[in-house]
């Protein structure tokens, strides 16, 4: 493992063509006013992703790494490394819960938001997309599971081969679809981003998942139910490292990046996830724009509170966008739109988040420093008066999203088409039989994937540019 050299992936955000004359980059710490008009950036973004799907269209595309079936050899991950993920994901749960329940409530250094939603929600999924499977190891819930499980067989509680309850294939992703959306819902809507409810939250998720994995089996539990093990399994597929059998065995192998796209079977519900994946972080970006606040800032959505306005703004525009996914995966199959819109959820993922990853990360010292957040001042000197602060050219971090966007869309036109191409795909979301597209039909159905690509595009894009609005 220590020979392989992962890809940059480039990725990053976009939006509409309703466009201010000049760039503010969005989620910035300071105004910065880009060289040319945003409306250059965007046209110039979805005319490079039109090209791609007209380069594609005209030449055949390979696969990344190609199609072959052949294996290399399976590698197994160092002990050492995955029992020292396990112990640094088990302690981040214990301290979290531990400030969350019985800390203070100084502003800064609070754990919560640090390791579930900077290190975690965000840091972690690049880390999946990019690397390859470190939740496996990271995960505190399996590890829990595997303490407890240890004890309950010393104690003679437990068998040493406990009878799990089948899981119903019926169920696929659908129960990690579900959290999937609550957890959206409490950082985008609730606003539930650490303290003391945070931390009870995952104290729930926590009994629920233990229940779920004592039920049906750890390994059903988190390849089918457990959120955060569902979505960054899934945007491993993009990863140059695969998990091999379950994380206990300790085995990966390496994989040309992108591979996984197409050489992994893809169901309704994983599109789905990957659709709400998207569409969540377009509408985190909408709605801290003017035009977002000008429509629904003042809404009286039948005398219902804010919280409730917002979360059906949300949840209608997450259902439009995974309609028109699935309308699209109908036309072209599962596979295409699945492959091709992975890499744009991980480009959004990227540009629109970088920055708090950069800055918010920071973090960790005032947490080491207050572990408790009780005043508490720990680390000597200037590190006790330490204050989180961009530290690249705000210039380089819009060059950033811009790249990581346009490239997202880039990868995804090309394993989208490359799906395509090759026919991989043998069904629809309805089931039915999917036939590789020739001739005239085939242009058609490029036509339309490459509509819903430019699109997207282009309405994150203008999104990044819009001036931030705090309600």
């Amino acid at each position: 493992m220590r020979h392989l050299v992962p890809r940059a992936l480039c990725l990053s955000t976009t939006l509409l063509l309703g466009l201010p004359a000049s760039a503010a980059g969005h989620t910035l710490t300071e105004r910065y006013e880009a060289p040319l008009p945003l409306v250059a950036h965007i046209a110039g973004a979805a005319l490079a992703v039109a090209m791609s799907f007209a380069f594609v269209m005209l030449r055949t595309p390979r696969p990344p790494g190609g199609t072959s079936d052949g294996r290399p050899e399976p590698r197994t991950v160092p002990a050492w490394l995955r029992h020292t993920l396990s112990a640094i994901g088990l302690l981040a749960w214990a301290w979290i819960l531990a400030q969350g329940l019985l800390g203070g409530a100084a502003p800064t250094g609070d754990v919560g938001y640090l390791f579930l939603w900077v290190y975690g929600w965000i840091g972690v999924a690049l880390l999946s997309a990019v690397v390859g499977p470190a939740w496996a190891w990271l995960d505190p819930f399996s590890t829990l599971h595997r303490l407890l499980s240890a004890a309950g067989r010393r104690l003679g509680l437990l068998g040493e081969r406990p009878r799990y309850a089948p899981y119903p294939a019926r169920l696929a992703i659908w129960p990690a679809v579900v959290g999937f959306l609550v957890i959206v819902w409490l950082e985008l809507v609730a606003f539930v981003l650490g303290g003391r409810m945070l931390a009870l939250l995952l104290l729930a998720y926590t009994l629920f998942t233990l229940a779920g994995m004592s039920y049906y089996g750890r390994a059903a539990w988190r390849a089918n139910g457990e959120v955060f093990g569902v979505w960054f399994g899934l945007l491993g597929r993009l990863a140059p490292l695969r998990l091999i059998g379950e994380p206990e065995e300790g085995l990966v192998e390496r994989r040309p990046f992108g591979a996984g796209l197409l050489r992994e079977r893809w169901t309704v519900a994983q599109v789905v996830l990957v659709a709400i994946g998207a569409a969540a972080i377009i509408y985190d970006g909408l709605s801290q724009t003017r035009p977002y606040f000008d429509l629904f800032g003042q809404l009286d959505l039948f005398g219902l509170p804010d919280v409730m306005t917002h979360t059906v703004v949300m949840l209608a525009l997450l259902g439009l966008l995974a309609g028109m996914v699935l309308w699209v995966g109908r036309q072209v199959g599962l596979r295409p739109i699945g492959a091709g819109l992975l890499p744009v959820a991980v480009g959004y993922l990227a540009a629109h988040y970088i920055v708090a990853l950069l800055v918010d990360g920071q973090a960790i010292v005032n947490a080491v420093n207050d572990p408790w957040l009780r005043g508490d001042s720990l680390l000597p000197g200037p590190w006790s008066r330490f204050e989180p602060d961009l530290l690249v050219p705000i210039s380089l971090v819009w060059s950033f999203q811009l790249a990581a966007v346009v490239g997202g869309h880039m990868l995804g036109a090309w394993t989208g088409h490359a799906a395509i191409e090759a026919g991989a795909e043998t069904e629809t979301p309805n089931g039915e039989a999917f036939e590789a597209p020739s001739g005239g039909r085939r242009l058609r159905r490029e036509v339309v994937l490459a509509g819903l690509m430019i699109g997207l595009t282009t309405v994150t894009l203008w999104s990044l540019g819009q001036e931030v609005i705090v309600g």
